[in-house]
């Protein structure tokens, strides 16, 4: 089922992801803060995630749209987070949301916790794994019934479990 935002949504994220593109660090969010269940040393993190995945998840960057292979993913199962393999989103919530990130409209219960976040001269909603405090991506109140969210989150950041 084919899912579309509105105009404004789509020309504001193709907006943002453009600028984060040409401005080196704009587009990155506060490294996750305070203490979360499972807890490593940047060092440790780098090690386990490797550079592109540690960038996102641990230093809030933003993938290119588009570059997810997970953009593609629609069989049954579970979108859990790359860090700390904790489940985040049932696959039966994913939608097309036509910006370029996997895009679901509720997470799973206790799975993801989010903050304000000032970065990009606008305030934004970034969500975070509850587990490892991961950068996942952002919240907008722009997506499909029943919930109104559209959780745009990276492909790097995730991780897909068949059913």
């Amino acid at each position: 089922m084919n899912h579309l935002i509105d105009r404004r949504a789509l020309l504001g994220s193709a907006a943002l992801a453009v600028a984060a593109l040409l401005t080196p660090g704009l587009g990155k969010a506060a490294a996750p803060q305070g203490r979360f269940p499972v807890m490593r040393s940047a060092a440790q993190w780098r090690q386990m995630l490797g550079p592109k995945r540690f960038a996102v998840l641990r230093q809030g960057a933003t993938e290119r749209a588009g570059s997810s292979p997970l953009n593609k993913e629609h069989r049954r199962g579970l979108f859990g987070c790359a860090g700390c393999a904790r489940p985040l989103f049932n696959a039966s919530t994913k939608f097309e949301s036509g910006t370029g990130w996997p895009s679901f409209y509720r997470a799973l219960p206790g799975a993801v916790v989010t903050r304000t976040d000032r970065t990009m001269m606008m305030e934004r909603t970034e969500a975070l794994c509850s587990r490892c405090g991961g950068h996942l991506g952002h919240v907008f109140e722009d997506g499909p019934k029943p919930t109104g969210l559209r959780y745009c989150m990276n492909g790097l950041a995730l991780q897909f479990r068949p059913a």
